[in-house]
């Protein structure tokens, strides 16, 4: 399978991961009040993209690069121990091993390999961009590859979310993803100069508001019914 092909099934909606539960913060700005149409969108979406879609874009793209060279198993829980230090967010932190928990069950039957049995023997409940990053590594895609996959689903799952709770229009709702290409190539771009790096030395952009956004959806998900799990 070349790496084109892998990155296609990983941004497929309909891989069975678990994305379509979350929704990346977009939830609880509803909520709030901060997003109410399709004029609030983009700069939500922007905003999700250079800092939560980076950091997921940056751990994706090193564990490409981890997969693609073979690593001892150490490796990996430097990674994903990197990756939760990295994640202040209890909430984002369970929300990102319930998609690596579902990604990791889609990769065992269909990209078995050392590296993957490795990697869950090392993390059995990984963070979602390792395991979508080792995934691509073993599929044979390169570090910009995960990095560019990984980034558009921290914007494309958010999005999805707009259309079904705020019954936006599909097509503007996937105009406004669109309007993000160049952003989103340069995401990837970037994530990739870093794959080599010892994981400790990987950059660390974060985004606080969506940190607050994260506690507060958990503490109302248990107290009331919500569409999503983050």
């Amino acid at each position: 399978m070349n790496s084109g092909a892998v990155s296609l099934i990983l941004a497929d909606s309909r891989f069975p991961g678990g994305g379509h539960v979350h929704s990346g913060g977009l939830e609880e700005a509803v909520e709030r009040g901060i997003i109410r149409g399709i004029g609030d969108l983009p700069p939500f979406l922007s905003g999700r993209l250079r800092s939560a879609g980076e950091l997921a874009a940056v751990f994706a793209a090193a564990a490409a690069h981890a997969a693609a060279r073979g690593v001892p198993s150490g490796h990996w829980t430097t990674l994903d121990v990197e990756l939760d230090a990295r994640t202040p967010s209890a909430a984002q932190r369970e929300a990102s091993r319930a998609q690596g928990r579902g990604t990791a069950r889609a990769a065992k039957a269909g990209w078995p390999s050392s590296a993957l049995r490795d990697l869950l023997t090392a993390t059995p409940r990984p963070h979602h961009p390792v395991i979508l990053g080792a995934i691509t590594g073993v599929g044979g895609g390169r570090p910009v590859d995960a990095a560019a996959t990984a980034a558009y689903l921290a914007v494309s799952g958010p999005a999805s979310a707009a259309v079904r709770l705020l019954g936006l229009d599909p097509l503007a709702v996937n105009g406004a993803v669109a309007d993000l290409s160049r952003a989103l190539d340069d995401v990837a771009e970037r994530a990739a100069t870093h794959a080599g790096l010892d994981p400790r030395h990987l950059p660390a952009p974060g985004a606080p508001a969506l940190d607050l956004f994260a506690e507060a959806h958990l503490r109302h998900h248990k107290e009331e019914v919500r569409l999503f799990a983050s």
